[in-house]
């Protein structure tokens, strides 16, 4: 997305291959597996899933990722090549993009970046306005408890 009001790159390297990874980054989402971070604020206070689940691996183009208590609204999925990377958003609004590099080592770099244009006059700007603050912490969860996750895995 060209200029945006918020851009954000998080990365962390994870012990395992993107074929461990993956599974946790399609199951996540209000209402599904969770987002892995502090489950009292963004999971309505729902534990994150601890393992894979079967039935929320068909994650596909055009799915909604949910993000309302109800799960249905939040962000379409945009793109995905799986396992390397997906795209969730509305282009030219927000975009949340997640990359799986592998490195010689066996490890995978998951890179997560988040770009958006605030809508200084719309409702959704207190989304924007908690994005902005609270997307350093939140995000660093995630990454931390997936990595976790995927490197503990069988």
């Amino acid at each position: 997305m060209p200029g945006p009001s918020f851009n954000a790159t998080r990365a962390v390297t994870v012990g395992a291959p993107p074929e461990r990874i993956w599974p946790w980054l399609v199951q996540a989402g209000l209402t599904r597996a969770g987002w892995y971070s502090y489950d009292i604020l963004d999971n309505l206070g729902r534990p994150s899933a601890r393992r894979i689940i079967p039935e929320l691996q068909h994650l596909a183009v055009g799915d909604i990722v949910p993000m309302s208590p109800d799960g249905k609204h939040g962000m379409p999925v945009q793109t995905m090549d799986a396992p390397k990377s997906m795209i969730w958003g509305t282009p030219g609004d927000t975009t949340w993009t997640w990359q799986l590099d592998p490195m010689s080592d066996g490890s995978t770099r998951l890179i997560s970046r988040v770009r958006s244009r605030y809508r200084w006059l719309s409702p959704t700007i207190a989304f924007s306005l908690l994005l902005e603050f609270g997307d350093f912490w939140m995000m660093r969860k995630m990454l931390l408890n997936v990595r976790d996750r995927a490197e503990a895995a069988p």
